[in-house]
């Protein structure tokens, strides 16, 4: 028997079916949406819920959005129909790359877990578990780090907020999540003694150059890879970083020329002595243009292989491992490099906002939680000065 939830507003009644021989039960409320402006017939629509209580509030909730002139009429889309939808057409302005990595984030992650819910029957606490379950060791693999599981969200909640502006949701039900954690990644930069005999090691390198350059910059692999000689101002002593050449997220993916990570441009203005280096370097470029002959691609950029022609990451990746192991540091890795510049930049001096320019961070706060144990240790320094000053002056 159907009961009146209130008057105007719609009915609620208790259903029960039968599916594979089994019973279910669940309460359905109908309402009025509204007329077909072709027919001016009503428009039905139902909700369904476990409890009584459940569908009374989702049938309240319809219908105030009906009285105020919100109302957005419930969708048969699936969460992996919207996800496909908005990888594929609401993406345009977001870099390949990140598309590539978006894309394949809701196929891995997202889509196996929630690509069948219905997107307006999504709700925060099935968001909940899904990103609990991330977390949690399965088929013997440990679960997923929170920095990950906050990524998948950060994309998840994107995807979700455009459908709230093109009508298919009223609010974001991932809102409400609470996410883990993240403990504060240990960055191992090399000291002043493995950089020293890390320079001493890679001597004749083939990537000698490229290594020296990374480590007294702090640029990062993609952007020296896709450096060009264009880009370096002899005259004014500076370096425009203003692309990075990665590889496509797909099978057999090509390197292609993307912006830097925080997506604006920099100009750094390295030491005199690096500046040295990259005229040193292109001087023996132009050997190896002689050497290749008509073999030789004129890509532009500085750091290449024998033929002029861009250098590959795993490539790059194989080589640098192979010397920290030699210098006993198996486990550092390229960006190592680069934590080590912005480390030797703040014990020399440089304040943060020249440290967060020169490494292209999108702003100083981030630099500086990266970076904070060094401010501190230079506290700590400063105060040994000043004691040794103090005792100096009192004669003690």
């Amino acid at each position: 028997m159907a009961r009146k939830a209130a008057s105007g507003t719609g009915t609620i009644r208790k259903k029960t079916v039968t599916r594979s021989g089994k019973e279910y039960t669940y309460w359905e409320a109908r309402y009025t949406a509204g007329r077909d402006p072709g027919t001016g017939k009503q428009i039905q629509r139902s909700i369904t819920g476990k409890t009584q209580k459940e569908v009374a509030q989702k049938l309240k909730a319809a219908t105030a959005s009906i009285d105020q002139g919100t109302y957005t009429a419930p969708s048969k889309m699936t969460v992996g129909q919207w996800l496909d939808i908005w990888t594929a057409d609401y993406l345009g302005g977001v870099k390949p790359y990140t598309v590539a990595s978006y894309t394949s984030v809701a196929r891995n992650h997202i889509k196996p877990a929630l690509g069948a819910v219905k997107l307006e029957a999504l709700n925060a606490h099935t968001i909940q578990g899904f990103y609990n379950a991330l977390g949690k060791p399965r088929n013997g693999k440990p679960g997923l780090t929170a920095r990950t599981i906050r990524g998948i969200h950060a994309i998840f909640h994107r995807a979700l907020q455009q459908a709230i502006a093109v009508g298919y949701l009223r609010f974001n039900p991932a809102d409400a999540c609470t996410l883990p954690r993240t403990e504060h990644e240990e960055i191992a930069p090399l000291d002043d003694t493995q950089s020293k005999e890390f320079l001493e090691t890679i001597k004749g390198h083939r990537f000698e150059d490229l290594f020296t350059v990374a480590l007294f910059t702090g640029m990062r692999e993609g952007e020296l890879m896709g450096l060009l000689w264009e880009c370096v101002n002899f005259e004014q002593g500076t370096i425009l970083v203003d692309k990075q050449l990665q590889r496509e997220k797909r099978k057999n993916g090509e390197y292609i020329f993307t912006s830097p990570k925080s997506a604006k441009p920099r100009t750094i203005t390295p030491a005199p002595w690096v500046m040295k280096l990259l005229r040193a370097h292109r001087a023996k470029q132009n050997e190896q243009r002689l050497k290749a002959g008509e073999l030789w691609e004129d890509s532009g950029l500085v750091f290449t292989n024998d033929v002029g022609g861009h250098l590959v990451a795993q490539t790059i990746y194989r080589a640098f491992k192979n010397i920290a192991d030699s210098i006993g540091c198996p486990d550092a890795r390229f960006h190592d490099l680069r934590h080590s510049y912005a480390v030797a930049a703040i014990r020399s001096g440089d304040d943060i906002k020249t440290v967060q320019g020169n490494l292209g961070h999108a702003t100083a706060a981030f630099t500086l939680d990266v970076y904070g144990h060094v401010t501190e240790q230079m506290k700590q320094e400063s105060a040994a000065r000043m004691e040794g000053y103090i005792k100096d002056v009192l004669g003690l």
